[in-house]
Parts: structure tokens; sequence; C-alpha cells
């Protein structure tokens, strides 16, 4: 540990110790300021060993909640200490779902912890007989009706049966200074939300407006998918996902697509279309010290149509609410040279009141600026709030809630900011004897010039011929050549000491502006790649205790974010 803290920072996720007795790879992780350290010493595949780390603090977070705090571990140490023993059994992983894990690990109730608070015994030390019948009851009901799912606990009971459905997409999108897209791409993430009783077995379907299921093996690249979800189902049938559900939240499912369309397609990489752009212009103002960013909002999502269509509502079949808006799916990015495709989708009343329309919401502009620059000054924001952060080096525009909830039109803004950089040494030079330089030089040539023409009048030898006339026709012919050969050549020095300080300024200046801007932002109801969810079923015939009549409430919810994942170059 010592030697691990020892290495400089940010230290590596992967650290290799030489000196350790035997020779020791550290991997961490860095979670809500807790380091996560595991010590290797022999060969491992370093992706499991991180892997396993991250399944720790998911598990930690399920049984102790989030945010995970340090308090909150040094006040558990008896329940992480059951937990790391039962997720790793003599250095091999052996189980790291949560579901199963509540039913091996021992958690005292909030009556124990009160009891053990003042220094009372627990209830169990109160009466040890009808707590070890109850012990010995458990673990009957426990061998007899436990679940054959590693992922799910048994005897699971729940009041009110629910199931929601959060599709959540991250954009990651590079533009060139004149616009075209370099790269485009959605990460996607497809959370789920269990309530339900007894053993169900769940279908959930993903289709695509464009083309159904028909083209969604071709749009999702990547997948990845929880060990509950029958691989084979979907080879067998793209887009379907037959699985049991674990009690809980958990991801089922991640993908990733890309928003470009194939060059094969003939389209343009121009017509990729965001609900956000911004252009960034350097080297304004009289001394070309100022640069601008125009932001323009637009509340035409690609893909959103209108919510009356009800054939694009999916269709969570098996009774109960529907939680899921109308909307129909154009998704552009899907059909040749039209970009970006969406599906407009709303909310469930779990997640809030539902809306006819895509809502863009936390519009935040990033510009970071090099480390050359001293200050920003007169920063102009023509809507919301603007303001630089020297130790982070960025400045930073919000836009109010206000200009972005209800947008009956594309709302353009600019910011315009006035650079500050550092004085430099030859910056000062030049500034304090400048003239001074100029006039010595001047006078250093003229004089050699003159010098060299005395000298070579004195050293010639007069022919005893040429005398009189002669001689004075050839000094003043040697001296308007000297002359002119002087005026030439002080024309072009002053010619080359004008320029050379407006060309170290231009490039001083070119250094001081920045180089790129970002924009983070949300949409709710809005997906960049058009996938959207066509149904959700409650299979009864495989499902294993479900009352009769049992019609679980069913939600979906979309969600696209940037963090700052809009980038344009300058």
């Amino acid at each position: 540990m010592v030697q691990y803290l020892a290495q400089p920072t940010p230290r590596s996720p992967l650290t290799y110790l030489p000196n350790a007795s035997p020779p020791t790879t550290v991997l961490s992780i860095l979670h809500s300021r807790l380091l996560f350290l595991s010590p290797v010493s022999v060969d491992t595949e370093p992706l499991l060993v991180l892997e396993f780390l991250h399944r720790v603090v998911d598990v930690l977070e399920d049984f102790f909640g989030a945010p995970l705090l340090e308090s909150k571990i040094e006040n558990g140490y008896d329940i992480v200490a059951q937990l790391l023993g039962e997720m790793c059994d003599a250095g091999a992983v052996s189980n790291t779902e949560p579901n199963v894990l509540r039913d091996v690990v021992d958690v005292p109730g909030w009556v124990g912890k009160l009891l053990g608070g003042v220094g009372l015994p627990g209830s169990s030390n109160l009466t040890p007989a009808s707590g070890s019948l109850a012990v010995s009851n458990s673990s009957f009901n426990a061998q007899t009706s436990a679940s054959q799912l590693p992922w799910r606990r048994a005897n699971v009971r729940h009041t009110s049966n629910e199931l929601y459905v959060d599709v959540i997409e991250s954009l990651s999108v590079i533009l060139a200074p004149s616009g075209r897209p370099l790269s485009a791409f959605a990460h996607g993430t497809v959370a789920f939300t269990s309530k339900i009783s007894g053993v169900p077995d769940l279908l959930l379907v993903l289709s695509t407006s464009a083309g159904g299921k028909a083209h969604l093996d071709r749009i999702i690249e990547l997948p990845v998918f929880h060990p509950c979800v029958r691989l084979v189902r979907w080879r067998e049938k793209p887009g379907e996902l037959s699985f049991v559900p674990p009690d809980g939240k958990f991801v089922l499912a991640g993908y990733e697509v890309d928003l470009l369309p194939p060059p094969t397609s003939g389209s343009s990489l121009a017509k990729l279309q965001l609900p956000v752009s911004i252009e960034v212009r350097t080297g304004l103002g009289p001394t070309a010290t100022d640069f601008e960013v125009r932001l323009t909002l637009s509340n035409t999502f690609p893909g959103a149509g209108s919510s009356s269509s009800s054939s694009s509502s999916p269709s969570l079949a098996g009774g109960g609410g529907s939680g899921a808006g109308n909307g129909t799916s154009r998704p552009a990015a899907l059909r040749a040279g039209s970009g970006i495709g969406a599906r407009l989708g709303a909310s469930s009343p779990a997640f809030g009141p539902s809306s006819s329309s895509p809502t863009l919401e936390d519009v935040v502009v990033s510009v970071p600026i090099p480390p050359g620059v001293r200050n920003i000054t007169d920063l102009r924001a023509s809507r919301g709030e603007a303001h630089y952060t020297a130790a982070d080096g960025v400045v930073e525009w919000r836009i109010a809630s206000k200009d972005t909830a209800n947008l009956t039109k594309n709302v353009s803004a600019t910011l315009r900011c006035t650079v500050v950089g550092h004085r430099t040494d030859d910056d000062d030079e030049h500034g304090a004897g400048a003239d001074d330089a100029s006039q010595q030089h001047d006078g250093f040539n003229t004089a050699t010039t003159t010098y060299s023409y005395d000298d070579d009048t004195a050293d010639a030898e007069v022919p005893p011929y040429q005398t009189g006339e002669r001689v004075r026709q050839l000094a003043s012919t040697a001296v308007s050549r000297s002359q002119s050969r002087s005026q030439s050549q002080s024309q072009s020095q002053s010619q080359s000491q004008s320029q050379s300080p407006s060309r170290k300024n231009a490039q001083s200046t070119a250094r001081l502006m920045p180089s790129s801007a970002s924009v983070s932002f949300a949409v709710k109801g809005w997906l960049a790649s058009g996938i959207k969810v066509e149904s959700l079923t409650l299979q009864p015939r495989t499902s294993r205790g479900i009352g009769d009549g049992i019609r679980p409430y069913k939600g979906v919810k979309y969600l696209t974010v940037s963090r700052g994942g809009v980038e344009t170059r300058c």
C-alpha cells in the first residue's frame, strides 16, 4: 500500500510494483472519492479484476445506498466483510449478484441496531429458542423453495407489481470547423426495474420505425446483455429480449449506434441534425483578441412526429396501465442522407407527467482556454450566464431553463469574450527600446557604408594620367552608388522590423484562442438512434408464483444526454 501511494499522481488503474515481494500488480478504481484496490501477484486478466471491483461497488451501493460514503462502510464493517467473503472465495470470484447475496448475508434489522446502539442485546439474543427455530425454519424454506436462478431471490413478494424500462443514450459527436461531422455515436443503456412477485418470464421487443426489427441487427453494434437474457432468442430473432429479471433495478442491455450513414449509401455527412449546435469564431475585434460562440437551440427533433399516432405506441401486453407516450418515429440516421433519427416518447406517471413533445434542458457550453491566457474579460452573453474559472481554464456558459423549456421556434444565442494573455519578455523589450534599437541599427549600417567608401577611395591606386576632373567624376559616381545601396538596405530593414512585431503579435494571439467548444444537454422523450420499445409482455405459461389476474403496471421512458459529448473544433 505504501509503495502504491508513493507513485506519482494521477495513478494508472494498472500499476506494477517490481520492488514488492513478490512483484505485484495493483488494479484500482476510484468511486465517490473512495479508492478500491486489488493486488494481483499472478498472471490474471486485468479486465476481470477491474470488472470485479465495479461489481463490489455496485453491491455496496445496493446494500448501503448511494452515494457510497466512508462512514457507511465503517459503520457496516461486518456486512462488508460478509459480502467480500461471499463474492471472492480464496481469490476466486464466486457470487456477485445482489439478489442472492441478500439471502446469504445477515443484515441486522433496525430493532437490533437500535438495541445495540444503547448497549442492550438484540432481539435474537433475548429469545434464543425462538431465534433458533426461526433460523431453522428459514433454512428449510430456503432449501425447499429457493430459486434456481443465481440472479433472483427466492420467495419474492410485492404488494404492487410494476415494471419500468428506461432507455438512455449518451451522445459522442465530433464536428469539424466547417460543421461536417467527423464521428457520431450513441451509447445506449436499457435499464430495467422489476417489482413483481414470483418468478416472472418477460419478453421485451425493441424495434425502429424505419424498418421495425428487420434492420435492428444492422443498426445496433457491440450489444451486451445481463446474464438473465437468453442469447439464443436474440440470435434467432434480433430485437427480442427474453429473460427472467432480477428483483429491483439492474442494467438489462447496452449497445452502440453509429449515427452517421455508411459511406456506401451516398449520403452527405453534413446533414447530421442535433437539437443543439454551436459555432466558434476566433480572432475578432480590432486587436483580434475576441472570440465568439454562437449557440442554436431547436425545438425540431429529428424523427419526432405527431403524438396522435396510436400505432407507434408501445404495446405493453399483459394488462396494466401503460406509461409510454404516443409518438411517431422517423429515424433520419437510418435513411440515406437524413442524419440523426429519433423517437418521440413520453414518461409514465411513475417518472413524472407525460409529455406530448420532447423537452430540452440543462444546456451548458464549455470552452477550454489555453494555459497561456491570463484572464478572460468582458464576457457578453445574449442569453443565460457565463463565467470563467481560471483554476480549471474553462469558460462555462449556462442557458436559463426558461429559454429551453418551451421553445416555440429556433433560438440563437451568442457569447463574446476578450482574451488577455501573459506579457512576454520579447514584448517588453520591443515596447521599451524598439525605437532606440532601430536608430542604432540604421546608424551602424550607414556608418559601415561610409567607412567602406572611404577605405575604398583611400586605398585605390589612381593612375598618374587620371588627375583633376577625372578623379572628381570617379568619386561622385562611387558616392551615388553607395547612397543608393544604403537607402535600399535601410528601407528593407525598416520594413522587416515593422512587419516582425505584427507577425509575432498575430501568432501569439492565435495561440491564446480556444481550439474547441463542447455542449452538454438533456432531452426527455427523444432518442437519437431511433430505437424504441415495441412491446413488453408477461409470459403466463412460463412464469411461476404469479397469481391469477395479476396485471403489472408498466412504464417506458426515453432520455438522450450529452455530457460534453457534442464537440466542435475550431
